[in-house]
């Protein structure tokens, strides 16, 4: 009888988690062929975030590192915090493989250690690139270091795939999956969702849902979009704004100053994954500078207007579903004017093919892993 494959998966922020969920979810209905460790590293910023994902899909952490001593934007003291702890983590553990997802500071350390343990490691999502390694910061150098350490390459799409070759990782070890971020969102929408906010809207108003929330958007990036969607619906009185802001004082403190008290605009606390996939499936367009809604709105069918300089996910680009605006106000007014108002423009980008898989990249994954450790033994 075959011993289950113990696999190490690792995540510290919201994001890394609802990209692995779908691979440990798959793994507990085969209980005779994986054995999932899990392991969580939740900074102070995102420990509210991650928890409620994680205690959505009933997910026990094996081992809680909390690098919350760190201080909070100290990314060195983050990282070597948890180079110690993972390193003990492992020495304890003894895995056969390690899995992670993305760019944060825990893919990073995860990938140190497992090279320093000569354990295989697997990284979902590999190969996104802007090839600026200050934009996004620090997660462009994050992933690119990862990929230099992996032994697995799981690319969401052919570019990421061709990325990869480009830097002459071994073509054999990189396999086009999509992205496991389109398995959650397959598994989020309801047709049952209500949204006490939505009902009491009126049906005839048109949605735009913000977010905005990445360190490099804080401050005066943050207050021209502020000003520009304040305007914007003052000048289009049809159009109901819903940003939920994260609890964050500096950005909260912002949002009640511009966008506080006005009326068709509603300021909501963070909503969980889930509510928020199905808020933003009802609503009209999406303006946000995250990198995980780019992959997750062609699953929804809604354009994206990203309020960044640069993307890591060109696809979307390419795709149509993705504009980049960065934070010019009138580049920003333009755009959101041209997808209210010019409906083939609008239904163009709404039937666009998603660039980011079918939703079962979790399948492939555990597939090529259980093919890989096979042929270790």
């Amino acid at each position: 009888m075959q011993i289950p494959y113990k696999i190490m998966l690792l995540f510290g922020t919201r994001a890394e988690a609802l990209k692995l969920i779908p691979v440990i979810r798959l793994m507990r209905h085969q209980p005779d062929k994986w054995q999932p460790v899990i392991v969580t590293t939740a900074q102070q910023q995102h420990q509210s975030q991650l928890l409620q994902a994680i205690e959505r899909f009933k997910i026990q952490p094996d081992f809680n590192l909390d690098v919350a001593g760190a201080p909070e934007y100290d990314l060195v003291e983050q990282l070597s915090k948890l180079l110690h702890d993972l390193n003990n983590v492992m020495k304890a553990s003894q895995p056969d493989m390690l899995l992670v997802a993305g760019d944060a500071t825990t893919s990073l350390a995860a990938s140190l250690v497992s090279f320093y343990h000569h354990l295989p490691l697997g990284h979902v999502e590999a190969g996104l690139r802007t090839y600026d390694k200050n934009l996004p910061f620090p997660d462009e150098m994050h992933r690119r270091l990862t990929d230099d350490l992996a032994d697995l390459y799981f690319a969401p799409t052919t570019r990421a795939r061709d990325n990869l070759l480009a830097e002459h990782h071994p073509a054999q070890q990189i396999y086009v999956t999509g992205n496991t971020s389109i398995d959650a969102v397959r598994e989020a929408l309801s047709t049952e969702f209500h949204s006490p906010l939505l009902d009491q809207l009126p049906a005839d108003h048109r949605v735009i849902v913000l977010t905005m929330r990445r360190p490099e958007s804080v401050g005066a990036p943050m207050k021209r979009v502020f000003h520009t969607m304040r305007d914007i619906v003052q000048t289009n009185p049809d159009v109901e704004l819903i940003y939920p802001v994260i609890a964050n004082p500096e950005i909260m403190d912002l949002a009640n100053e511009i966008l506080g008290d006005q009326e068709r605009i509603h300021l909501v606390k963070q909503l969980p994954h889930r509510d928020f996939l199905n808020l933003a499936a009802r609503s009209t367009l999406i303006i946000t500078d995250s990198g995980s809604i780019q992959e997750e709105a062609p699953a929804l069918h809604k354009p994206v207007l990203l309020l960044r300089e640069k993307t890591e996910r060109p696809e979307a680009v390419d795709a149509g579903v993705v504009r980049i605006v960065g934070t010019d106000p009138t580049t920003i007014q333009q755009a959101v004017f041209e997808l209210l108002n010019n409906h083939r423009v609008y239904r163009k980008i709404a039937s666009a093919p998603n660039p980011f898989g079918d939703g079962h990249a979790s399948e492939q994954i555990l597939e090529i892993i259980d093919r890989y450790l096979s042929a270790k033994e």
